[in-house]
């Protein structure tokens, strides 16, 4: 039996650490937010000659004088994505852009996909994109709320507070693009890593009421023992899955799979090292298990 109890210390400071660090960077950095909440063009284009490069093409969007823009590899060798903060985003802007390269770089593209996004269009799917995921944190607090007893429910908002945060201020530190996909990613996170606590808890609970005379502190090492094999599967099979994404599924689903990535790994994570410690410093025994069953 692995004895989860005896870095419970360490992995909280380590955890505390990674939360500080990614508020701080979410308050002075910031999100490095996509079209979809900043507004402006994005471009999917082929090029027809194998020698255009993302040089050539900055070089050539250089001379347009639209702002500010970003470009980088998409799929194949021929395959780019443009990202531009234009105010102007008509059918006629965007000709005006094809005709403008297949002049200064003497080679035909083709533009597979056009996006876009006006400035009011994109504040408000920023605003319900904040406003689903705090709704998804307080339909989970009122679920934990009724399912289990305060000190649980406690503990599962703040793993669930964790992993969100700091796959967040992952994003921030590495200037990882925030979309639609992320949100979806997140709300994706919020649900995985409450599973994963509810089935922990549930064992905890049990186990309360099954011995009388062991301590919270060993009982909640015994209980996720019970559970570890069921959530290494879990877990492994669902990495296994995401990291295939990652890997092939092309850029689209890049930052989607990675925030899943990290979800994974800190839902599990937090359901062992910060959920079950909160029982602990609660100290949450039989008699807490018994009174809420009697009212």
């Amino acid at each position: 039996m692995i004895n989860f109890n005896k870095f419970y210390k360490l992995f909280n400071l380590i955890s505390l650490s990674l939360v500080v660090a990614s508020v701080l960077l979410l308050f002075f950095k910031g999100l490095n937010f996509g079209v979809d909440f900043k507004g402006g063009t994005l471009i999917e284009l082929r090029s027809n000659d194998k020698n255009i490069n993302v040089t050539s093409l900055r070089q050539s969007f250089n001379k347009m004088k639209l702002g500010d823009f970003n470009i980088k590899k998409f799929g194949n060798e021929n395959d780019f994505l443009i990202k531009i903060e234009k105010k102007d985003t008509s059918a006629n802007a965007i000709e005006v852009i094809k005709k403008d390269l297949t002049s200064s770089l003497g080679s035909s593209f083709n533009f597979r996909r056009v996006e876009n996004v006006g400035p009011k269009v994109s504040s408000e799917l920023l605003k319900s994109g904040i406003i689903a995921i705090a709704l998804s944190l307080a339909a989970m607090l009122f679920y934990i709320w009724i399912r289990f007893e305060w000190q649980f429910s406690l503990g599962a908002i703040l793993a669930l507070f964790h992993d969100v945060i700091i796959t967040l201020g992952l994003f921030s530190l590495f200037s990882l693009e925030i979309n639609l996909s992320i949100v979806a990613a997140v709300l994706t996170i919020v649900g995985y890593s409450m599973n994963d606590t509810v089935v922990i808890y549930d064992r905890v609970r049990e186990n309360l009421r099954k011995f009388s005379d062991i301590k919270i502190y060993e009982l909640t090492n015994i209980s996720i023992n019970e559970t570890l094999s069921r959530t290494i599967i879990t877990s492994a099979t669902t990495l296994l899955a995401l990291v295939s994404i990652y890997l092939f599924g092309g850029e689209i689903l890049k930052g989607f799979s990675l925030a899943m990535i990290m979800g994974v790994v800190f839902g599990t994570y937090s359901s062992i090292y910060i959920a079950n410690p909160i029982l602990v410093k609660l100290r949450v025994s039989q008699k807490t298990i018994l009174k809420e069953d009697t009212e």
